[in-house]
C-alpha cells in the first residue's frame, strides 16, 4: 500500500473523531497527488495518483458536508479544477455533479451554490467544456427559480435556448423549456408558461423521455390546469406523476400527492381525501405532516368551518405556505369559505350589525366590511352598508319584471300588422 493510500485510510479513520486533522491530511494528499499528476510520472503512477486525488476530493467534500460547511465545500469544487483539467470530460461532469449534490444536505447554502455555479460556468466556458457548461447552467436556473430571481433566470434561459437549438440537443432542450415554463408561471405569465410547456413536450416527443423528466412535465401540466381552475384534468396529471415518481421512490412524489388532495378539496369533494390516502401507493405518506396538513384543510372545508380552516393554516404554516401552488389555491378557497359563511349569517336578516357578523365569523370588523362590500358589488346578494349606523341592510332579491319586454314584443307585432294593412291598401288603391 502506498503512502498516499495510508494517508487516505488514516484520514478516513479520523473523520469522525478529529475532523480538523482529517481535513489537513486530505489537503496534504491533494497537494502531493497534484504535483505527481502534473509531473513527468509514468502512466501507471499517474493513473494511481489521479484515483487518489479523486478519492481525497470526494472524502474532503463529504467531511465538509457532514460539518454543514458550505464555504469549505465551495473551496473543494475550486480545488478540483486541476484534477478535472487532466481527466476525461465525462468523468469531470460526474465528479462535479457529485460535489454539487452535497450542497443539498447543507441548510441555507443556496447563495453559495449560485456563486459556485456562476464561477464554474465561466471556467467551463474558458476551457470550452460546452456540455458541462450547459449542465451547470440548468442547475443554476433551477436555483434562481427557487430564489425567485426570475429576471436572471429568464436571461440565462434565453442564452441557453439559442445555443441548444444550434446544437439540436433535444434532451437538454426539453429540460430548459420546462424550466422556462416554471419561471413564467412564477411571474404570473400563464400564456407564455403554456407555450414553453408545449415546446418542452414537442422536444420530448422526438426522443426517449426518461421517467423522471416525463413526471416533471406531467406535474407542470397539472399545475397549469389547476391555475385555469380545471381541477379534474389537473388531478389526472398529478395522479400520473404520483404513480410515476412512487415507482422510482422519488421524494417529489409527496408533492404530487399533496396536489391531488388539493384538487379534491377545490372540487368540493373533501370527503374523497380519506379514501384517496388509503390506496396502496399513498399509505406510506399518510402519516407525514405535509399530508396531515391537507387532511386538516379538507376536514375544515367539509364542515364549512372557517375557524378550523384558520387553525389548520396556523398549525401547518410551514407546510402550507412554503409551496406557492398550494398557498395561492388555499387563499382562493379561504375567500370562498369566508363568503359562504357570511352569506349563511346575513341571509335570515333584513338589517344586521356588522360587529355581530364579524363576531360570528371570527374576523376583524374592517375585513368583514371590505368583504361584504365586495360581495355587494359582485351581486352575490343585494344590499347596502350603512356605515353611519354600522349595519348591513339586506334587500330581498328583485324578481325580474317582464312587463317592459312584453310591451316591446306587443309593439313589434302591432308594427307588423300596420305594415301588412298598409301593403293591402296600396294594392286596393
Amino acid at each position: 500500500m502506498t503512502s498516499t493510500q495510508d494517508l487516505l485510510k488514516q484520514a478516513a479513520d479520523l473523520a469522525s473523531s478529529n475532523p480538523k486533522r482529517a481535513e489537513e491530511l486530505y489537503k496534504q494528499i491533494l497537494d502531493s497527488t497534484a504535483s505527481t499528476s502534473n509531473g513527468s510520472a509514468v502512466n501507471a503512477e499517474k493513473e494511481q495518483s489521479l484515483r487518489d486525488q479523486e478519492s481525497a476530493l470526494i472524502k474532503l467534500a463529504e467531511l465538509y458536508r457532514d460539518q454543514k460547511d458550505a464555504s469549505g465545500l465551495a473551496q473543494v469544487i475550486t480545488l478540483s479544477r486541476s484534477f478535472m483539467s487532466s481527466t476525461a470530460k465525462a468523468k469531470t461532469a460526474k465528479l462535479i455533479r457529485t460535489l454539487l449534490n452535497y450542497f443539498n444536505s447543507i441548510p441555507n447554502s443556496r447563495q453559495t451554490q449560485i456563486d459556485v455555479l456562476t464561477d464554474n460556468i465561466e471556467w467551463s466556458k474558458r476551457e470550452k467544456r460546452i456540455f458541462l457548461k450547459h449542465s451547470l447552467e440548468i442547475r443554476l436556473v433551477s436555483l434562481q427559480l427557487e430564489a425567485l430571481q426570475y429576471k436572471l433566470a429568464l436571461t440565462r434561459i434565453d442564452a441557453l435556448l439559442t445555443e441548444l437549438k444550434r446544437l439540436d440537443d433535444k434532451m437538454i432542450l426539453t429540460e430548459v423549456h420546462l424550466l422556462e415554463s416554471r419561471v413564467y408561471r412564477g411571474i404570473g405569465n400563464l400564456s407564455k408558461s403554456k407555450a414553453a410547456l408545449t415546446s418542452a413536450r414537442t422536444a420530448a416527443n422526438s426522443i426517449y423521455c426518461p421517467p423522471h423528466l416525463q413526471a416533471a412535465l406531467d406535474l407542470q401540466s397539472g399545475v397549469l390546469h389547476a391555475e385555469d381552475k380545471d381541477y379534474t384534468t389537473a388531478y389526472s396529471y398529478f395522479y400520473e406523476t404520483f404513480e410515476n415518481m412512487s415507482s422510482q421512490d422519488d421524494p417529489a412524489a409527496l408533492n404530487a400527492l399533496k396536489y391531488m388532495l388539493l384538487c379534491k378539496v377545490m372540487l368540493n369533494m373533501p370527503e374523497d381525501v380519506t379514501s384517496l390516502l388509503s390506496i396502496k401507493l399513498a399509505v406510506k405518506y399518510a402519516q407525514l405532516r405535509e399530508i396531515e396538513s391537507m387532511r386538516a384543510i379538507a376536514l375544515a372545508h367539509q364542515n364549512r368551518n372557517l375557524a378550523d380552516f384558520e387553525k389548520a393554516l396556523r398549525d401547518y404554516k410551514h407546510e402550507l405556505s412554503s409551496d406557492p401552488t398550494i398557498r395561492s389555491h388555499l387563499a382562493a378557497l379561504y375567500d370562498t369559505l369566508l363568503q359562504q359563511n357570511l352569506l349563511r349569517i346575513v341571509e335570515p336578516y333584513s338589517v344586521v350589525e356588522i360587529d355581530y357578523v364579524a363576531k360570528q365569523v371570527g374576523q376583524g370588523r374592517q375585513d368583514v366590511e371590505a368583504k361584504l362590500s365586495q360581495m355587494i358589488l359582485d351581486k352575490v346578494f343585494h344590499g347596502v352598508l350603512d356605515q353611519g349606523r354600522g349595519c348591513l341592510i339586506v334587500f330581498d332579491e328583485l324578481e325580474a319584471d317582464n312587463t317592459y319586454g312584453a310591451a316591446i314584443g306587443t309593439l313589434e307585432q302591432v308594427s307588423k300588422v300596420v305594415d301588412s294593412l298598409y301593403a293591402k291598401t296600396v294594392k286596393i288603391a
